[in-house]
C-alpha cells in the first residue's frame, strides 16, 4: 500500500507541474522556420531575359582585354571564373576572346526577327523568310539561334569565344584551342553545353564548338526552368505562336549536353 501511495502523489505531482496557473495563457508559442530565400535571378522574368544587364547588381562589364568589343557583360561569379581561365591557356600559348555574352530579351529579339524577316542572312547564306511554313521557318532559325525568352545567353552564364564557325575549331589554332577546352574549361566550371547531337544529346540546336556555359550558376537555372518553364512565358515576338509545335522547352531549353553537370 505505502509504494502505490508513493506512485499516485508522484504521478499527481507531475500532472500539476504541466496545468497552467491561474491567468496564465496556455497558448503554445508558434516557432516559425528559418525561411529559405531563393536567388534574386531565380525567377521567371531574369530566366526569360526580361531585364537590363548593364543595370543587375549581379552583372559586370567585360573590359576589352577579354572580349573583341566593348559593351558586353556577364555575372561577376562567371567572369571572375574566366579570368581565371583566360590566364592559364595565356600561359600556354593560348588566346580566349569572349565573341558574345549576356543578351536581354530585347536583343534576343532583335537577332531572331531579323532572321524570320529575311534581314539577316543565316549562317548557310539562305535567308529564312523564304520558307512559307512557320514552323519549318522557326526550327531552320533555331538550328544556332534561340527564340527571345528561351535562351541561356539570358542568364550571364554563358559566352561565345573565338569564332561563330564549326570549321574554325576543327584546324590550326582554332584545334589547339579547342582542345585546351577540352581538357581544362571544367576547372573553372565551364563546359560546352552543344556538343555534337547523340548519345549526350539527343535534340536542340547544332553543334556549337564556341559556346561555353559557367555550370555553378547555370545548372540551377536549367533546374529552375524545368519546374517552372512554361511554353506561354515565350511571347512577344514574331513566330512565338510556334514555341509549342517546336518544343522549345523540352528540345532546346533543357536540350544540353548530359556531361555539363
Amino acid at each position: 500500500m505505502r509504494v502505490i501511495s508513493i506512485i499516485l502523489l508522484t504521478v499527481l505531482f507531475s500532472c500539476s507541474e504541466t496545468q497552467p496557473n491561474p491567468g496564465e495563457s496556455s497558448k503554445q508559442v508558434d516557432v516559425k522556420p528559418t525561411k529559405v530565400v531563393k536567388p534574386s535571378h531565380h525567377n521567371i522574368a531574369y530566366l526569360t531575359g526580361k531585364f537590363e544587364p548593364k543595370k543587375h547588381e549581379d552583372f559586370v562589364a567585360i573590359p576589352k582585354q577579354y572580349a573583341d568589343r566593348e559593351g558586353m557583360f556577364m555575372r561577376k561569379d562567371a567572369f571572375e571564373s574566366f579570368q581565371q581561365m583566360y590566364e592559364a591557356a595565356k600561359k600556354d600559348g593560348i588566346d580566349l576572346q569572349i565573341r558574345s555574352a549576356a543578351r536581354n530579351f530585347n536583343y534576343q529579339k532583335g537577332i531572331w526577327e531579323n532572321k524570320w524577316t529575311g534581314n539577316r542572312i543565316l549562317s548557310d547564306g539562305t535567308k529564312a523568310s523564304d520558307i512559307e511554313n512557320q514552323v519549318d521557318r522557326a526550327l531552320k532559325i533555331l538550328e544556332y539561334s534561340s527564340m527571345p525568352g528561351s535562351s541561356r545567353h539570358h542568364w550571364g552564364t554563358d559566352i561565345d569565344l573565338n569564332s561563330f564557325d564549326n570549321s574554325w575549331f576543327e584546324k590550326g589554332e582554332g584545334l589547339v584551342l579547342y582542345n585546351w577546352l577540352q581538357r581544362n574549361a571544367a576547372k573553372y566550371g565551364y563546359c560546352q553545353v552543344y556538343c555534337e547531337k547523340g548519345s549526350h544529346r539527343e535534340d536542340g540546336y547544332n553543334e556549337e564548338k564556341w559556346h561555353y556555359s559557367f555550370m555553378p550558376q547555370s545548372t540551377g537555372l536549367l533546374d529552375y526552368a524545368k519546374d517552372h518553364l512554361e511554353t506561354k512565358h515565350i511571347h512577344g515576338f514574331l513566330g512565338d505562336q510556334t514555341a509549342g509545335e517546336v518544343q522549345i522547352i523540352s528540345k532546346y531549353v533543357l536540350g544540353i549536353d548530359h556531361r555539363c553537370k
